[in-house]
């Protein structure tokens, strides 16, 4: 995933970024309000926003709302030392989807964003297109160009998760915990096998292939350059 750290305190920021990396995301960081809500307003999207409440130059509420007022649906996690009921409230009233109190064990802040990033996005988008590739997410149905690709559940979810993902590097862990829901290695070909009956069926025949590996990193799904 791309996610986005807003957080002024140097410490608790490497810490968490560092955690993140380790797992395959790829991490912008802010330190202050207003570069936090440049970063989150930008022209490259993130998906999940982890937002500190207090921030200087702007409070992680007025981030939050901000960011909704701009019609952004990604999923925010607020962090911070305010433990009240009332605060719970306020913070997540403001637009934000969960709210983690510090201090808090990285293994939880994991959780809860692989948690949010899996959630159905608030949207009306219904149609994924990468390239002659298109993915009906209300009929369920996937073609490309004018033939009709006759895809299995588990295939669906693949494709679904690598399209939304498209132009990204996915790696295996990833696909594992999105996809199957594992968040751990079970030590098995279950991600290759799925891939390549996927490849089968998306690439076979066309003269471009869109799924690509990507060698010691995973696999990308991107339109022709």
């Amino acid at each position: 995933m791309k996610i986005l750290l807003v957080e002024d305190d140097a410490e608790t920021a490497s810490y968490v970024a560092a955690g993140l990396r380790e797992y395959g995301h790829v991490v912008d960081h802010a330190a202050t309000g207003p570069g936090g809500l440049q970063l989150a307003t930008g022209w490259q999207p993130h998906d999940v926003l982890i937002i500190d409440r207090m921030l200087p130059g702007l409070d992680g509420l007025a981030i939050v709302k901000a960011v909704r007022s701009a019609g952004l649906r990604a999923p925010i996690l607020l962090l911070t030392t305010m433990d009240g009921i009332d605060d719970r409230v306020e913070g997540l009233e403001s637009g934000a989807d969960d709210y983690l109190i510090k201090p808090f064990a990285f293994a939880e802040l994991l959780a809860r964003t692989n948690a949010l990033a899996r959630r159905p996005a608030n949207t009306v988008e219904i149609i994924l297109r990468v390239a002659d590739l298109e993915m009906d997410l209300v009929k369920r149905t996937v073609t490309r160009g004018a033939r009709k690709i006759v895809l299995q559940p588990r295939e669906f979810q693949l494709l679904e998760y690598f399209m939304r993902n498209a132009g990204r590097v996915v790696t295996r862990t990833m696909l594992l915990e999105h996809v199957w829901d594992f968040h751990f290695d079970p030590r098995t070909n279950i991600v290759e096998t799925h891939v390549s009956r996927l490849r089968g069926k998306v690439d076979r025949d066309f003269n471009v292939e869109l799924i690509h590996t990507i060698r010691g990193s995973g696999y990308s799904l991107r339109a022709p350059e």
